[in-house]
């Protein structure tokens, strides 16, 4: 009579042994993939937060009706390092004397390096040029704040107003900014959703290159 094959002692305990482990294996490559993509994840938004956009909450009423309280922005900090700031651009940055944890101002770009900027006549003067603003809340005209009416604007430095001037403290109080403390660009309004919109820049006809 023909014997049955018999099973080395031990098989049966080896495969579910080998089954284990391959089980083991994959566990340890899926956390390792989850954990790899995890880490990857955080340092692309570590590098577009620094260099290429960040969200900004607006918490002034210095830029109404041009942007509300409580409404969020797209920061564009990648173009300004090749595209110098223009007049008429909105921008977020740090005013002098301020600190780094302090939360940043929103204003708007009124003069740049070698402007001559001037309060007169309830608006806006720059190189002797009436700025046409409609953007500015109608509150009010535009006065001098903290004193001082005109303005010489250094090299690597910006002059800044908001627009709703009457509740507004920007560079008539605390001067011109350094290009070096501004966060960047204001872009795209984006929550709430119903205003969802690039921010437009306005031109200024008539107005001279800085002397």
């Amino acid at each position: 009579m023909a014997e049955l094959e018999r099973e080395a002692p031990g098989s049966e305990r080896a495969a579910v042994s080998d089954e284990a482990r391959s089980t083991g294996s994959r566990l340890t490559a899926g956390l390792i993939e989850l954990a790899t993509t995890a880490i990857l994840a955080i340092v692309i938004y570590l590098v577009v937060q620094t260099f290429v956009v960040q969200t900004y909450r607006v918490e002034m009423q210095s830029m109404v009706p041009s942007l509300d309280d409580g409404q969020h922005l797209l920061i564009d900090k990648l173009t300004p390092r090749f595209d110098d700031y223009s007049r008429g651009d909105v921008v977020v940055f740090q005013p002098p004397g301020s600190r780094r944890d302090e939360t940043p101002f929103i204003k708007r770009v009124i003069g740049t390096a070698g402007d001559h900027v001037e309060i007169s006549g309830g608006g806006v003067v720059v190189n002797g040029v009436r700025l046409e603003e409609g953007y500015v809340a109608s509150d009010g005209p535009t006065v001098p704040s903290c004193g001082d009416s005109a303005w010489n604007v250094p090299a690597g430095e910006i002059f800044v107003l908001g627009d709703h001037r009457s509740a507004s403290r920007d560079s008539r109080c605390f001067g011109t900014v350094r290009v070096g403390n501004v966060i960047g660009r204001a872009w795209v309004r984006f929550w709430p959703l119903d205003g969802l919109s690039i921010l437009p820049t306005p031109t200024y006809a008539g107005v001279p290159p800085a002397g």
